[in-house]
């Protein structure tokens, strides 16, 4: 399928889609508040079959958190890149991991290294620090006071 035919296609899904152009592949931002709707047709949509979640990431960019989403079909051999900003202050987003079973592992990562509360989670807990750590280490505001890093 063409980035075209995505595009298309996409459409029809997400909610004023911003498209990012340049990148190798299909890659659009959309609004946070209608994740589990655009995920679950994404992941049913005959032609799309959206049926692998093989990365799930987050970036600081000091105002706010950006959610990154790269989903593949297995069947049709297309990539798609979602991306969605979050509030710095209190990020949030529906979890995915009911629809994409590799969700689960990554948004417990996002969690622990950058505070992204995930609604619905089934285990929403530290993965890498413990439950006394104080702070997310992959924000750039973060200060460890042992190590002296700060980003």
């Amino acid at each position: 399928m063409s980035k075209e035919e995505l595009k298309s296609n996409l459409e029809e899904i997400v909610i004023s889609p911003e498209y990012e152009e340049g990148s190798e592949w299909t890659t659009v931002g959309f609004e946070s508040r209608y994740w589990n709707s655009i995920a679950l047709q994404l992941r049913h949509t005959e032609g799309l079959d959206l049926n692998y979640l093989f990365c799930l990431t987050c970036v600081d960019w000091k105002t706010h958190l950006t959610m990154v989403y790269h989903l593949t079909s297995t069947t049709h051999r297309h990539i798609v890149v979602l991306k969605s900003k979050l509030d710095r202050i209190n990020p949030e987003i529906e979890s995915v991991s009911g629809i994409w079973r590799t969700a689960e592992f990554h948004e417990r990562e996002v969690y622990d290294l950058f505070g992204v509360k995930f609604l619905h989670h089934p285990d929403l807990r530290r993965l890498f620090m413990t439950e006394e750590w104080r702070g997310w280490p992959l924000r750039k505001d973060y200060e460890d006071p042992v190590n002296m890093i700060k980003l």
